[in-house]
């Protein structure tokens, strides 16, 4: 299979991205199955970011799906052949979307414990008064500033920082919770870490696709932590995270990594440490790849799931009761 020249996705533009931003490709008239299945081919083999950390032989994957493109198949069958194929990647960043259906892999949750039952959180620990802050849900239990932060997605604002400051200023620390936060705006993480850190940190580094080789990325980037200009809390921090923290949740677990006054516990994030970007096969159904790769300052990647510091899994009978076992460790250690 000769390779054309790779269409190559500015630098630049991609640092602007966030992990749910977008990059669009030129589109080809064409509608045939068989050239469908050529441009994603090829499009992943060009773009994609992890086929070495995950021992993907790209072109076997050509050879056992190509024979099943038939010139006479319906669309939805199609789909199914190159959702199939997306789905070898295990990547909850990839997907094809059309206009009946989207592809998806959801398998860095579905395959784990769930360790987190929502009406548990809000019937018997934000209760009926907990502060609604933007997007931030928080009360105070045994003197802990309990936050509850469902997708970083929603909007965290400066003066919602302010108000969270003040709240837990004298209280023995403070629990985030991004248990089921499948990511969103990383300006929303960086936000939020700005408020738990005094000094400017290093937390890890990444690089971008730039080429159709496998191996083409750019040189290695620092990731910094900045402190906001306004109150910070660099009291005892307890971050809870579960295998559905995904994308954003994972970096922002990574940058918590990096202050030595929060503890990360429950179990490891989902993952999905590389930025999407997007294009469009020439029938119109778009498809998002991971085009970047993001590693601790070690550089262990965290496409797989950044690791908590005590693991601690929700216990059947407590959540009979009412009780969520994670929410209690992290209570009973700020009360040490």
């Amino acid at each position: 299979m000769k390779r054309e020249r790779w269409l190559l996705i500015p630098l630049a533009t991609l640092m602007l991205l966030t992990s749910c931003e977008k990059v669009f490709l030129a589109k080809d008239p064409s509608t045939d199955p068989m050239t469908q299945f050529e441009h994603l081919w090829k499009a992943v083999d060009e773009q994609y970011a992890y086929f070495a950390l995950k021992g993907i032989d790209w072109d076997s994957v050509y050879t056992a799906y190509r024979p099943r493109i038939e010139e006479t198949m319906d669309e939805q069958v199609l789909f199914d052949v190159l959702a199939g194929m997306l789905h070898v990647l295990r990547d909850g960043h990839v997907n094809l979307t059309a206009p009946f259906d989207r592809s998806r892999n959801w398998d860095w949750f579905l395959d784990h414990p769930v360790n987190f039952n929502h009406t548990v959180v809000y019937r018997n620990y934000l209760g009926k008064e907990y502060r609604i802050t933007g997007p931030l849900h928080h009360t105070v239990i045994d003197s802990v500033l309990y936050v509850y932060y469902a997708s970083f997605g929603n909007t965290i604002s400066e003066a919602h920082l302010d108000i969270l400051t003040e709240r837990a200023e004298g209280l023995k620390g403070m629990i985030i919770d991004i248990r089921h936060n499948g990511g969103g705006s990383s300006g929303n993480a960086d936000r939020l870490a700005s408020m738990l850190t005094d000094e400017k940190r290093l937390y890890g580094r990444s690089r971008i696709k730039t080429g159709p080789e496998h191996d083409a990325f750019s040189g290695w980037s620092d990731m910094h932590i900045h402190p906001r200009a306004g109150r910070v809390f660099t009291g005892q921090v307890v971050v809870l995270c579960n295998r559905h923290s995904y994308s954003t949740s994972s970096r922002f677990a990574l940058m918590m990594q990096a202050l030595p006054h929060v503890t990360l516990m429950g179990d490891q994030t989902g993952g999905g440490g590389g930025i999407p970007v997007f294009g469009e096969l020439p029938n119109g159904w778009v498809y998002r790849l991971s085009a970047t790769q993001t590693v601790d300052p070690e550089g262990n990647h965290i496409e797989e799931g950044v690791a908590v510091d005590v693991q601690v899994t929700l216990d059947p009978a407590d959540e009979a009761a009412g009780i969520d076992t994670i929410i209690e460790e992290a209570l009973k250690r700020l009360g040490e």
